[in-house]
């Protein structure tokens, strides 16, 4: 089984030579330029980290993250996709050992037909398990199942002293909390395990519910998500008056085999991974406009039901709605987009309204934007606590973005709230420990497992992560 689990992950490719590249986030704003190489050996890691340049170095993986955590100006960067290997599957107890640069695509692909899938997703799959440990991402369950990092079992990491750590949540547990949600900073994700949870089917059961008002979708969030594992509201952000925040509330669980009719049932962990598309290769700006947007937006609310029961989703339907476009993030235009995801503890649910009707009421053309509640989190830089998040893709180089979005950090760090690092891209360094209260200790870990700062990104240096030194 584990001969017939290695030969999915087609590890072959490129020969690993060192080339300069510009690299940008997903969101396709601030290009650097950087030392790119695609190791596929530990050996090949332990070489380049020996010797990385004075601008030191960061892994990266598929690129999902917005803003710049995996660039690395003028330094060197760690294309971690050659290491895409699973080291063994314990089928009877749903763990699974894995390299770092192995996409949730590709796990996912592996591990369904035998009747797992993934503890947590985000919303593409297209994301490597280095990066979603380095990020601790979140899903559509975090009120019940956490962060990715709670359901890691453990973690192989090559330090920037050279020195490969086993780190676990029992076992040298200050570097592993410390990784998680860490942006890479810690040294170089080799591999981790996983802890899978069992399903009986590849479906999800959908609940759907259109309502009017923000008011609505927050109290049927707040009174009913703890009957479903997933739970996620798209909000038409460009709606004003008697409609703010009016959303598209989807909430579901996994199909059992007895939810199926008996004709599928024999089919029931396959995938349907269907043709797709891809977005042309230039898209000029302006097409995201307001008018434009706000067209869009009503076709797609109206086009949801009312009300709908026990609908049956594909996981791709559910879980990945935007991988069925390749690169869409060039209908932004060559300018780009940021994604401005905050949270905000339960009692202060006001700060969502107040952002919500600030960008409806300056038109803001916003034609992504999902709220969603979250429970706690245990890394130190991990992104969620227990309230209100909500994530919003606005296209970049709209006069007065910034300052906007700099009156909304402002709000939400005076809520006890925080942004999102994995998506951030222009964040004031100064709010930083505000946001994130346990980083002075995270650096002290930080300190000592790289004394000689060998692990840089961009976002290192514009949000003065490790602080000045």
């Amino acid at each position: 089984m584990l001969k017939r689990l290695k030969s999915m992950t087609g590890m072959t490719g490129e020969d690993g030579l060192p080339a300069q590249r510009l690299l940008t986030g997903w969101g396709r704003t601030a290009p650097t330029l950087a030392t790119v190489s695609r190791p596929t050996t530990e050996a090949d890691i332990s070489r380049l980290m020996t010797a990385s340049p004075e601008r030191g170095l960061i892994a990266r993986g598929l690129g999902r993250s917005y803003g710049d955590p995996a660039q690395n100006a003028g330094g060197s960067v760690l294309d971690m996709t050659g290491l895409n290997h699973v080291h063994h599957f314990d089928v009877e107890n749903g763990l699974i050992g894995v390299e770092a640069g192995l996409s949730l695509q590709q796990l996912t692909s592996m591990v369904l037909p035998f009747g797992f899938f993934l503890p947590v997703s985000p919303g593409t799959q297209f994301v490597t398990v280095g990066g979603a440990i380095a990020s601790d991402i979140h899903g559509k369950n975090h009120h019940v199942d956490g962060s990715f990092c709670n359901h890691v079992t453990a973690i192989d990491i090559l330090t920037p002293t050279g020195e490969r750590q086993t780190a676990s949540p029992e076992q040298n547990a200050g570097l592993f909390w410390a990784t998680a949600g860490g942006m890479g900073m810690t040294g170089i994700i080799l591999r981790a395990t996983l802890k899978l949870p069992r399903v009986e089917t590849s479906r999800i059961v959908v609940d759907t519910d259109r309502t009017r008002d923000l008011d609505e979708v927050m109290h049927l969030q707040q009174s009913g998500d703890e009957r479903y594992q997933y739970s996620v509201a798209w909000v038409d952000c460009m709606a004003r008056g008697s409609s703010l925040g009016r959303s598209i509330l989807m909430r579901g669980n996994h199909a059992m085999l007895q939810d199926l009719k008996s004709g599928e049932r024999a089919t029931a962990l396959s995938t349907r991974p269907g043709p797709g598309v891809t977005a042309p290769p230039f898209v000029p700006p302006g097409l995201l406009r307001t008018s434009s947007v706000k067209l869009l937006n009503q076709a797609w609310y109206r086009k949801a039901p009312c009300q709908e029961r026990d609908a049956l989703h594909t996981i791709k339907q559910f879980f990945y709605p935007l991988d069925w476009i390749g690169e869409w993030n060039r209908f932004h235009g060559p300018l780009g987009f940021l994604q401005y995801q905050f949270v905000v503890p339960d009692t202060r649910h006001d700060i969502v309204r107040t952002i919500i009707e600030a960008l409806a009421d300056g038109g803001w053309p916003s034609s992504l934007a999902v709220l969603k509640r979250m429970g706690p989190a245990r890394g130190p830089l991990s992104f969620a606590i227990p309230g209100w998040t909500l994530a919003v893709d606005i296209p970049a180089g709209i006069p007065d973005l910034n300052e906007l979005l700099d009156h909304f950090d402002d709000l939400v760090a005076d809520a006890g709230g925080r942004i999102y690092l994995a998506k951030d891209s222009r964040m004031r360094p100064e709010l930083l420990p505000v946001m994130y209260p346990q980083l002075m200790s995270w650096r002290d870990t930080v300190a000592q497992i790289d004394p000689q700062r060998i692990m840089r990104s961009d976002l290192d240096r514009r949000l003065r992560l490790r602080a000045e030194g």
